[in-house]
């Protein structure tokens, strides 16, 4: 983002990531346990299968019947400081990183400088909250009627115990593969919207309607692009967990990435790779669009303050 580059201090985009990242995650939270369910489901999503989920109304309805309207926020708590670590993390990079590219041979391609940062700032936000996402994983999908994990604190202090601190970080390659260019594309299409949405209304700044508009293009065209590494990443952070997933159905075993793909089109079909993909795309579209938003409004703030 151009705009607040140089009369903008680090902390102040560090802050406002955090909050963005803190109030994104708590409206968002249900949409995130469902998209996470549907993904974990190897039976089909349809109602013309004998599935645990078959829809978004469906499995909404089924999680508030057996476990309780707060389930759509299970693993909240870890999914919190993921969201505010990651949104710190990923605004004070992708802001530093804009600084540094202004001054250089790129500074004239302003949408190549957009992908580069958001790629880059998008991969050291990954790696400084991906503990979080490993624990928001886990506590997500155990079954409330086998639960091996009582809470944040009890879910490291297991892995740590039973398993190892590589558990912690496992699929942190894959991540980084779909993240960097999730995170690039999602800047690039960001800022490409609101230059779009200035020259339709010239007279207006950096508005919350330009930023809720702009975000949610922004999170649907970049979500779409890299579902099924998402996928394959929350496949792979549940291997070794199948006695937490006890009621769920059948469980998906693989050995590494490329085995990851192989067995879901194998067992599942093509279309297999994009399981969840609604309500991946209506919670991206959702959450890059509140996320922007809050940033925006909490950094005009910041500058208001000071």
């Amino acid at each position: 983002m151009k705009t607040g580059i140089k009369m903008d201090s680090n902390k102040n985009h560090a802050v406002a990531g955090a909050i963005s990242g803190f109030m994104t995650r708590l409206i968002c939270q249900p949409l995130d346990v469902i998209k996470i369910r549907f993904q974990l489901q190897v039976e089909p999503i349809s109602r013309r299968h004998v599935s645990k989920y078959q829809s978004l109304f469906q499995a909404t309805s089924t999680i508030i019947h057996e476990e309780g309207l707060l389930a759509l926020w299970k693993g909240h708590v870890p999914a919190q400081f993921l969201s505010i670590t990651y949104g710190m993390a990923q605004f004070y990079s992708y802001h530093k990183l804009m600084e540094l590219m202004t001054n250089t041979r790129i500074s004239n391609w302003q949408f190549s400088m957009n992908f580069i940062a958001g790629a880059t700032a998008g991969s050291i936000a990954t790696i400084a909250s991906f503990p979080f996402d490993i624990a928001r994983t886990r506590l997500v999908a155990q079954s409330s009627n086998h639960k091996i994990y009582t809470g944040l604190f009890n879910c490291y202090a297991t892995i740590l115990k039973t398993e190892s601190v590589r558990t912690l970080f496992r699929g942190l390659s894959l991540t980084l593969l779909q993240i960097a260019p999730h995170t690039g594309l999602q800047f690039l299409f960001y800022n490409i919207s609101k230059k779009l949405y200035k020259r339709l209304k010239p007279d207006t700044d950096i508005t919350a309607t330009n930023s809720l508009v702009s975000g949610s293009i922004a999170g649907l065209l970049s979500k779409t692009a890299i579902y099924p590494m998402d996928l394959a990443r929350k496949r792979l952070q549940i291997q070794g967990f199948e006695h937490g997933r006890v009621g769920f159905g059948k469980f998906f075993q693989c050995g590494g990435l490329i085995d990851c793909f192989v067995r879901i089109v194998k067992e599942e079909g093509v279309l297999g790779l994009f399981k969840g993909l609604l309500p991946s795309q209506v919670k991206a579209t959702a959450t890059s669009s509140l996320h922007f938003t809050f940033y925006e409004q909490a950094l005009q703030l910041l500058r208001f303050v000071h």
